[in-house]
């Protein structure tokens, strides 16, 4: 299907000069509220459907930028095809993906769209599909455009989201050499190698229970912390011998489901998380700590208990 929109904009022009971007939709409907989000952010949709995608893609130089508008995970093959190929578009800096999709479909998509330059949004209302496209707009733009999104809450809010995180991978480093090494200043923990102190897991446990009850009494948002929400659940799978989909995670966040998966990008690409493959169904991965940032936990633990805070 290729698009019958005409944009006008002027008496005098016929050409749409806006960014275009290609909405591969499951159905109509999404098609229609993808191009609708695309109108509100400014730019200009073609779509086409999900299964014709691909020969689409082949038949232009290049794309552009890519919206993938899911309702449901019933496209089976030829959206994983579609998926891991703008997963490889995106990784080389071809054309920035968005997939919306419902929260059931977090485990199938992040399975295979997890490069730079691509978004996942969970359930996305107005504001957090005007977000991915500010994000977009500096991956399509390039650098050039990044003054013009400065002043976007979006874009600083990623700024700060990039911020804590390197401010925790760096106390991790700290913390993983022990607690007479001096400060450094790191982009993600060091290699480090010595006693993993053991640490209970019903301690771990205890601490999580009281970080939910405090949301009984308080608004959760004022609490608002993925990072180390999410740090501690991967740390009490690891002793429990468990696995963590991304599903799940992003549950222990305890935040929007789009914002947890911005974290674990985030935290994976600075060192904190590994993502590993389920070797028994290819459209889903675990989430797990890095050895490095295993160490620092265990190591944090054995030095603040039992006068753990929350």
């Amino acid at each position: 299907m290729t698009s019958n929109l005409t944009y006008v904009s002027s008496p005098e022009a016929s050409i749409d000069l806006r960014p275009p971007i290609l909405v591969a939709a499951a159905n109509r409907q999404s098609q229609e509220r993808a191009l609708r989000s695309l109108e509100d952010g400014g730019w200009r949709g073609a779509p086409i459907p999900i299964d014709g995608a691909l020969d689409r893609l082949a038949m232009q130089a290049t794309a552009g930028c890519l919206w993938i508008e899911l309702d449901a995970d019933d496209n089976g093959d030829a959206l994983d095809r579609l998926l891991d190929h703008a997963n490889d578009e995106a990784a080389a800096g071809r054309m920035p993906t968005i997939v919306a999709a419902p929260a059931a479909m977090i485990d199938p998509v992040s399975a295979r769209l997890h490069a730079e330059h691509t978004q996942l949004l969970v359930d996305p209302d107005s504001p957090q599909r005007n977000a991915a496209l500010v994000l977009l707009r500096a991956a399509f733009m390039g650098p050039a455009m990044l003054h013009d999104i400065a002043h976007e809450p979006a874009s600083r809010r990623l700024r700060q989201l990039s911020d804590e995180v390197g401010r925790i991978a760096a106390t991790l480093a700290r913390l993983s050499t022990g607690p007479e090494a001096p400060v450094r200043s790191v982009e993600r923990p060091v290699s480090v190698s010595g006693e993993v102190p053991a640490v209970s897991g019903e301690l771990v446990r205890g601490l999580i229970r009281s970080r939910r009850v405090r949301a009984r009494y308080f608004d959760e948002e004022l609490f608002a912390d993925p990072a180390w929400d999410m740090l501690l659940d991967l740390l009490q799978a690891e002793i429990a011998q468990h696995r963590v989909p991304v599903s799940s995670l992003c549950i222990a966040a305890a935040v929007p489901a789009t914002t947890a998966l911005r974290w674990i990008k985030t935290m994976t690409d600075c060192g904190l998380f590994n993502r590993r493959a389920d070797p028994h169904d290819g459209r889903r991965v675990f989430i797990e700590l890095s050895p490095d940032a295993s160490l620092a936990l265990r190591r944090y633990f054995a030095e603040v208990s039992p006068q753990v805070t929350v």
